[in-house]
């Protein structure tokens, strides 16, 4: 099946295009099939919750394009931090830049908020909610995931993206940071939100 997956996150992308493409499907991004980048799209992120921003990018980019539509929300959640990041996890610092600078940013805002933390206040998980529209028209179908772990004091790692190299997943003992793309696939919160998906797209055998 041939999937538009609505970001323009080239970590985001990377991610999807390794899952999907392995379970048989093509995936598109909007810039290649037409779609420029509008600020309209800045519209698409401002809910409170990940389900609404998922389902607002998937309809936008569903209409578009007509073709079968993946968008997810996604984020960290600090648990003694009221769940913050959150869906503010991109935007958290408020910095402007190069995705690079804006991940430096945000990771720097998040050691500021846990300086002097004990390991039980350091406890959070990674959660992604993917919406899917089959059509433009269709009911939203949406898939969750999520990975616990604990921010750490420094960054460990050059992989991944965004806060990667703080979180130590408690799955693999180390950080996302330092996980190689097929580890994290396996056990992130994307990965698993994914693996839901592709498995409501499997065909149906009697």
């Amino acid at each position: 099946m041939k999937l538009l997956v609505a970001t323009r996150s080239s970590g985001k992308q990377r991610e999807v295009r390794r899952l999907l493409e392995a379970a048989g499907h093509e995936v598109v991004f909007p810039d290649e099939v037409g779609v420029a980048e509008s600020r309209d799209e800045d519209n698409l992120e401002i809910a409170d919750s990940f389900e609404t921003n998922a389902r607002l990018k998937a309809e936008y980019f569903a209409k578009k394009t007509g073709l079968p539509t993946i968008a997810d929300d996604s984020g960290l959640e600090v648990l003694s931090l009221g769940g913050a990041p959150g869906v503010r996890s991109k935007r958290w610092a408020g910095a402007s830049g190069s995705p690079r600078e804006v991940d430096e940013a945000n990771n720097a805002e998040l050691l500021r908020r846990l300086r002097g933390a004990t390991e039980m206040r350091r406890r959070a998980r990674y959660r992604c909610v993917l919406v899917f529209l089959r059509t433009p028209t269709a009911v939203p179908e949406m898939f969750e995931g999520s990975c616990g772990g604990q921010i750490l004091e420094e960054a460990r790692g050059e992989g991944g993206f965004g806060y990667d190299p703080l979180f130590l997943s408690d799955d693999l003992g180390r950080t996302f940071g330092e996980a190689s793309g097929g580890e994290k696939d396996r056990i992130s919160h994307r990965g698993r939100a994914l693996a839901a998906l592709i498995a409501a797209l499997a065909p149906k055998t009697e």
